[in-house]
């Protein structure tokens, strides 16, 4: 087996669904919006992908995501064999032990320990009133923005997400934003969509906003996906039973990290 670029779509999807509990991320970047800020490394036995790294370069930071299930021996090896192609600094997400190759080489900043969720009980969702969630566009992007600034310092949120129209929040009487939820992926061709951005005013948490715009958001999704995944620190006891509410249930363990080249 030898390491190798990957640009074929269809040999990527191949390989992703096939994993796709962990890789809603990787596979959404398949589609046209983020794929050319997308560079693939895989470990190929013959014509048979066996491990797959994603680097990521859509964001300010360089991406790269190395998830493995049941290919751990593969991952190691691919890990090790493009070490040297990899940027001087990135942020991570990595599945345990994957990143020992790297160890010497990088510094690794922790990020802890998250969890991969999947909407497994859709069901769940009609649960909830939904009446006052609204879509959000692009008119109401600089009042998004302001709302991050106070709500989610340091957020992923991309402008561009808007444009999928699966940007959802509330308001309060006043007509401000007070929660909001939307996606970091969102694949209608693969059908595929990852949660991100997800966040409610300080002072209004607590109250069941923030649990309603998700599941107003995932009903939307569900007209167009079959797959919908969220990443969630382990330590945020709060949103991981929120979650479960809604229906997501873990399906596995990974580690965040900023990495930097020694």
């Amino acid at each position: 087996m030898k390491p190798v670029f990957i640009h074929d779509k269809t040999e990527l999807e191949k390989f992703l669904l096939e994993r796709r509990t962990v890789n809603y991320y990787a596979l959404g970047d398949l589609d046209d919006f983020f794929w050319p800020y997308t560079t693939w490394f895989a470990l190929k036995d013959q014509a048979e992908i066996r491990a797959l790294v994603l680097l990521y370069t859509g964001g300010e930071t360089p991406t790269v995501l190395v998830f493995g299930e049941d290919n751990q021996t593969e991952m190691l090896a691919l890990v090790e064999s493009i070490r040297t192609l990899l940027p001087q600094r990135f942020y991570s997400h990595f599945s345990p032990g994957l990143d020992a190759p790297l160890r010497p080489y990088y510094t690794f900043t922790p990020g802890g320990k998250h969890y991969k969720m999947v909407l497994t009980h859709p069901e769940y969702l009609d649960e909830f009133d939904v009446r006052e969630v609204e879509t959000l566009t692009l008119d109401s992007l600089q009042e998004l923005l302001d709302f991050y600034t106070v709500s989610y310092p340091g957020n992923w949120f991309d402008p561009r997400m808007l444009e999928t129209g699966q940007y959802f929040g509330m308001r309060n009487g006043d007509g401000q934003i007070v929660s909001v939820a939307g996606i970091h992926v969102y694949s209608p061709k693969y059908k595929i969509a990852a949660l991100g951005n997800i966040t409610t005013l300080p002072n209004q948490r607590g109250e069941g906003l923030g649990t309603k715009t998700v599941a107003r958001l995932c009903q939307a999704l569900l007209e167009t996906v079959d797959v919908i995944g969220l990443n969630v620190k382990a330590d945020n006891v709060a949103a991981i039973h929120i979650y479960q509410k809604l229906g997501f249930e873990i399906v596995a363990p990974y580690y965040e990290y900023t990495a930097d080249s020694i």
